[in-house]
């Protein structure tokens, strides 16, 4: 069977999940693009090539790329039943309204598996949907109030961008995550599509560290509730540790979760939770620290000298947690790695140039292998830095890429990756 697991940051980069901009992307206006999430609207076609230079400069060294819309076209053709068990979680009640249920999940139905993954991520107009208004207005509220067939019937997912969010690998299984903003969670019943139901998936041996399943529930797909968790706060430490920032979008209950599934599994034996602010500037940990080598990391000193850590490990009885302060974020992880010193290489510039470099993904790096990384090649005082500190740094153009608050790092979903 297949081997899915991400066992390090910085191991060898075997197969990841990437999301080309489309649709979705394209739907962002200067009204909306507040409510899903960016900060402006994007040139597509320039991100597009963006994006496809990122993906080859991947390629380029040896790494095998998976696109979502892709894998989930596949599973849903696969799968009559993820497709109708998609189909009626994404098109329910609450999200279309109890009148226009039975006519949104007759027109996604009647997509082709192709199309249907499109519009999923995309988002569906009514005009798209090819109800019929001037009927509807006479049973239904929502049909009556339409009053432009442009409308969403299902709003699209331009964040699906960032594919490190909705689901995370660690070590030998995932996580299908319940993001914190209403505007994304569909991402991640899209993700539970795929590795539920895609062939590949369905070969392969893995755990579920979150939403655990039994068997019977092989294609299920739940209302997440409260709690969240993103992939950006979540890194593999290596050697049995796990970092999960405490942040804007990730709640301490659903690192306790998450940490007591690694723990009953015996794939974990500490997670480093590390007590953030909350900022848009740095919504993730990943966006202010991530791992370049096997003793060398980048960091952004403004943030992450106020971290807060505290290491979790199973406690004395099954299904308890030892708890304790560490003395520092960057010592926690040293000592996890098992280095005798973290070689930080800190955001570049005066105090202006960080914070503007932070700004612009300068610390959210993907690496490729031990120090060898992906960046934007904006941030110039950071990239010399991690030169300077042996690490080969291949660059990317990401003029219109940036404009979502993220760099390789949040672009990508690691399914394979090597220990270190």
């Amino acid at each position: 069977m297949a081997s899915f697991g991400v066992h390090s940051e910085v191991g060898k980069l075997r197969t990841v999940i990437v999301h080309r901009p489309e649709l979705s992307l394209k739907r962002l206006t200067p009204d909306n693009h507040d409510e899903l999430l960016f900060d402006d609207v994007l040139w597509v076609e320039r991100a597009q090539w963006e994006h496809d230079q990122f993906v080859s400069r991947m390629r380029e060294r040896g790494v095998e790329v998976l696109y979502v819309q892709d894998l989930l076209g596949e599973a849903l053709a696969a799968s009559e039943d993820a497709r109708q068990r998609l189909i009626a979680v994404v098109a329910a009640e609450a999200v279309v309204g109890p009148s226009l249920v039975e006519d949104v999940r007759a027109a996604l139905y009647a997509l082709p598996p192709d199309a249907l993954a499109r519009h999923l991520i995309g988002g569906l107009t009514v005009q798209e949907s090819g109800l019929d208004l001037g009927k509807l207005a006479k049973t239904s509220l929502i049909g009556a109030a339409i009053d432009d067939e442009s409308l969403f019937v299902l709003p699209p997912l331009p964040n699906t961008l960032f594919m490190r969010d909705s689901s995370c690998w660690i070590y030998g299984g995932v996580s299908i995550n319940p993001m914190y903003w209403p505007a994304r969670r569909r991402e991640a019943y899209n993700m539970a599509a795929i590795y539920r139901a895609h062939p590949r998936f369905q070969a392969g041996a893995f755990e579920y560290w979150y939403p655990e399943l039994g068997e019977d529930e092989k294609f299920k797909v739940e209302d997440f509730g409260q709690a969240s968790l993103e992939g950006g706060d979540v890194e593999i430490i290596g050697k049995g540790t796990v970092a999960i920032g405490m942040s804007e979008r990730t709640s301490g209950r659903m690192i306790e979760r998450i940490a007591k599934a690694l723990f009953a599994k015996g794939a974990a034996e500490r997670v480093i939770a590390a007590v953030m602010t909350k900022d848009r500037a740095h919504m993730h940990l990943d966006t202010v620290f991530t791992l370049l080598d096997r003793d060398k990391a980048t960091a952004f000193p403004k943030v992450v000298e106020g971290i807060r850590s505290i290491s979790l490990r199973p406690g004395r009885k099954p299904g308890t947690l030892d708890v304790r302060p560490d003395k520092d974020f960057l010592s926690a992880v040293t000592d996890a790695l098992g280095v005798k010193k973290l070689h930080v290489v800190e955001t570049g510039g005066d105090a202006y140039q960080q914070a503007r470099e932070q700004w612009d993904d300068g610390n959210n790096v993907v690496a490729l292998e031990p120090g060898v990384v992906v960046a934007y090649e904006r941030n110039t005082f950071t990239i010399s830095k991690m030169r300077e500190a042996g690490v080969e740094v291949v660059t990317i153009e990401g003029f219109e890429l940036g404009k979502g608050r993220g760099g390789g790092h949040c672009m990508t979903c690691p399914v394979v990756r090597d220990p270190i």
